[in-house]
């Protein structure tokens, strides 16, 4: 009998049949796999439509690319951010529930005097993301041309000038206070619910002065309705080189609002390494980067262990501030 062996080209043919087969069903299956995974939640602690929620919703497309996974953004916003955190806090540290926080969970530490959770142990810092400068603003009656030239006034009136805050332990309110504070003045705090109506109140000469995000009020500087003192980060802005840093006449004065990506506490270090490279890496990107200076703020992408010490230090420095405040939460 005969055997009939196939051919070289037959033979390498079916090979590539299997192989092309066993990639597709390798690859379906990677897929299946993703699709039945639960999507990841970045909880916001803050309501839509602000620069936290901005920050979550700008990050969570590219992380999701990153991770190949589906990232939704949900809001939980109260008490200054807490019922998020708290939320994160308490969830598995499975990777799954994610935190998108800002400036004032190291204000909060010890503005409140009970937290149901410790906003250093019951978390696993990241990344940060950005950090965003304000401006000091003074409606044009004031007399005071810069921060030096207000320091110089407020001492002439003690009790006499007053800023006006958006929210009471907010960052924005903080700088306020670490302003007087440095600068040795007395300047009333007046509480609004919310920054639209400080910065009306403001625009009107009601309240003489305001530490605002730069969003809020670049358009009314360049329209002459509001006088722009000073910057408090520790350079000058490229959008406003005439305006000085605070820090060129109080030295060492500097208050940015930061956002950051945090997991709940107790994440093995393989969860906490993937989440954190991917979400380094989303900030790093050209769309990220792009979104984000278009909100006035810096892209960070720091390293976890950067990003843990920076959170222990704003923890110390702002309990200094609250303490000299006397703040209260709202």
């Amino acid at each position: 009998m005969t055997t009939t062996y196939p051919s070289n080209r037959s033979w390498a043919t079916r090979r590539a049949l299997l192989w092309s087969a066993a990639w597709a069903c390798a690859a379906t299956s990677g897929w299946v796999q993703a699709q039945t995974q639960p999507p990841i939640k970045i909880l916001v602690g803050a309501p839509a439509g602000g620069t936290t929620d901005t920050m979550a919703r700008t990050l969570a497309t590219v992380l999701g690319t990153q991770l190949g996974r589906t990232v939704v953004v949900e809001n939980k916003p109260g008490a200054g951010g807490n019922l998020a955190a708290d939320a994160v806090a308490k969830a598995a540290p499975d990777g799954n529930t994610l935190l998108m926080s800002f400036t004032s969970h190291a204000i909060n530490a010890s503005l409140y005097p009970s937290l149901p959770f410790d906003p250093v142990k019951d978390f696993t810092p990241l990344t940060m993301v950005s950090t965003s400068p304000s401006i000091l603003v003074a409606h044009p009656k004031v007399s005071a041309n810069n921060a030096a030239e207000l320091v110089k006034l407020a001492k002439a009136k003690p009790g006499q000038l007053n800023f006006a805050i958006g929210a009471l332990g907010s960052s924005l309110h903080m700088a306020g206070d670490a302003f007087k504070m440095q600068a040795g003045v007395f300047i009333v705090n007046i509480p609004y619910r919310g920054t639209a109506p400080a910065v009306q109140d403001v625009l009107a000469g009601q309240v003489d002065l305001m530490f605002a995000a730069v969003g809020n009020v670049q358009s009314h500087i360049k329209a002459g309705k509001l006088k722009a003192l000073g910057v408090t980060s520790a350079k000058r802005l490229a959008a406003f080189p005439d305006v000085p840093a605070i820090a060129e006449s109080l030295p060492g004065y500097e208050s940015s609002a930061w956002f950051g990506l945090f997991g709940p506490g107790r994440m093995s270090p393989d969860v906490a390494k993937k989440l954190a490279d991917a979400a380094r890496a989303a900030v790093q990107s050209p769309e990220v980067k792009r979104r984000i200076e278009n909100e006035g703020a810096t892209p960070v992408g720091n390293s976890p262990e950067e990003f843990a010490r920076f959170i222990d230090s704003e923890i110390v420095r702002w309990r200094k501030v609250v303490q000299y405040a006397g703040a209260k939460p709202e």
